[in-house]
């Protein structure tokens, strides 16, 4: 029998038994009571309490009620000692049989960790110091039927604890954290945008037209209106023609969906923050932009050094910033800095760096592909990335002078790209322009091309002031400011592959 075998058969074995004490807990009228209500958690009392004398919790005589989660029991005959975890932490409890009366102490040595008990009691501390509740009344609330992994080692399975995420929550105090900060992280976000005077909206999740970025979506179908809908790709359409109605500073954060691949950076669905400010271009994002990761690292980690997979970035100094043809060129030493226009010689460099090339890229788009292939991954520092070819940035105001660029970002930092904002086109007719080139392209065979969106072009028509966007993954984010090496770890839920599957 091998060993993963003998681990089944004595999981099997325990949860056979567990049921066996729920069905006699029935018989004797256990009705998963919901009526014991505590009066403090872990955390508070080892806050309030935790400086004080034995002789000082005596004389206070503080009664408690506590709740939580046995994970840890240690009997010794007629006194037992237990942990319960909530929320907030974890708090000693100790149980003595004279004084809670021998039915009750029989019955509390048949629970089981993972069970959820309610405590009624007084404060002390032990011998060794650990304060604790001294047990006057206790009270099975809800039976646990499955066994915790074995507490010294806690839930390390990976792919398991992606899959039975509460698992992972019940015995790993470091992965409640990263969520515990994610929480902190957009409680912030929303704080700084609304003392600029930002508004928070809503818009559609089900999109008529996929629109707002480069991205595959994903088709769903409304039977009453008997029509296909997407799931939004991005805001960014929306939020544009709210700005048009003269919401002058809108932003969301909103769950966006992109039918795309797997990987430690990509999750089908995600959470991104998009803001737009009215008369203002990407030069006031760029600053807003850098304050707002600095201010946000110091109040999080009370630093501006922000630590990521073995290595440290500094927030607190001036963000490099280049334009996308520098930083090829800088990657790529052998290239003519003057070519990087040209679309032959543009092809045969991504050709000899093993870029794939279609028929109908353009030389922004190849030049886009040379920089994502050869220079992203070396944008270590806070690095802010400029100058965009308009191929490959329809929605984004072309620059005053060079119209193959447009007046769009991308800031980047241990070679991942973070954020994205831009001057917003304006312009109907050349939006609608852009669409139509975009609706050729997406003919063409261009799955992640966009459509021609009427109602779009007809808000612009309208008139809308001048604007600057951003975009910034949370996810990604939450994982630098949490150390964490995939988005698995900083979705709660993340999407997974079938067990067992490529």
């Amino acid at each position: 029998m091998s060993s993963a075998d003998s681990r089944d058969g004595t999981e099997h074995r325990l949860i056979a038994e567990r049921r066996r004490k729920l069905a006699e807990l029935r018989e004797q009228g256990f009705a998963w009571p919901n009526e014991r209500r505590r009066t403090a958690l872990a955390g508070q009392l080892l806050a309030t309490y935790g400086g004080h004398s034995d002789e000082s919790l005596e004389a206070e005589a503080v009664e408690v009620c506590v709740g939580g989660r046995v994970m840890a029991k240690r009997v010794m005959g007629k006194a037992s000692f237990i942990k319960l975890q909530d929320r907030s932490g974890q708090i000693q409890v100790f149980l003595q049989r004279d004084q809670l009366g021998e039915a009750a102490y029989r019955r509390f040595k048949g629970w089981d960790l993972g069970d959820i008990a309610w405590v009624r009691g007084t404060l002390f501390r032990t011998r060794t110091g650990e304060l604790t509740v001294q047990a006057a009344e206790i009270e099975l609330l809800s039976k646990n039927l499955r066994p915790l992994p074995e507490k010294f080692h806690g839930l390390q399975d990976q792919e398991l604890r992606y899959r039975r995420r509460y698992l992972d929550l019940i015995m790993n105090p470091d992965s409640r954290r990263v969520f515990e900060r994610r929480t902190r992280i957009v409680q912030y976000l929303r704080a700084y945008l609304d003392a600029m005077d930002f508004m928070e909206v809503e818009t559609p999740m089900m999109h008529p037209i996929p629109g707002g970025a480069l991205a595959r979506p994903f088709v769903t179908h409304h039977h009453a209106l008997d029509r296909d809908l997407y799931l939004r790709i991005a805001p960014e359409l929306y939020l544009k023609r709210l700005v048009v109605g003269g919401f002058e500073r809108v932003y969301e954060i909103n769950r966006s969906f992109r039918n795309e691949g797997i990987s430690t950076q990509h999750n089908p669905e995600f959470t991104m923050l998009e803001l737009y400010m009215a008369y203002a271009d990407y030069t006031v994002l760029l600053d807003l932009l850098e304050n707002l990761m600095r201010s946000l690292s110091l109040a999080i980690l009370d630093s501006s050094v922000v630590h990521w997979q073995g290595r440290d970035y500094d927030l607190g100094r001036p963000f490099r910033r280049l334009s996308v043809e520098e930083a090829v060129a800088a990657a790529n030493p052998s290239l003519d800095p003057g070519r990087l226009r040209d679309r032959d010689y543009l092809r045969a460099a991504c050709e000899r760096a093993g870029v794939p090339v279609q028929a109908g890229f353009g030389p922004g788009k190849l030049l886009i592909e040379l920089f994502e292939k050869t220079a992203e991954q070396q944008l270590l520092e806070p690095t802010f990335i400029t100058g965009f070819p308009a191929e490959v940035s329809p929605l984004a105001r072309r620059r005053d002078g060079d119209p193959f660029l447009t007046d769009r970002f991308e800031f980047f930092i241990g070679g991942r790209e973070l954020a994205n904002g831009f001057s917003e086109l304006n312009d109907p007719e050349d939006q609608a322009e852009r669409f139509r080139e975009q609706a050729r392209q997406k003919a063409a065979g261009d799955a992640e091309a966009m459509f021609y969106d009427e109602e779009y072009v007809t808000a612009l028509e309208y008139a809308m002031p001048p604007t600057a966007g951003l975009g910034v993954g949370i996810d990604r984010l939450v994982m630098l400011l949490t150390d964490s090496p995939s988005i698995r770890d900083v979705l709660l839920f993340p999407q997974l592959r079938e067990p067992g599957g490529d």
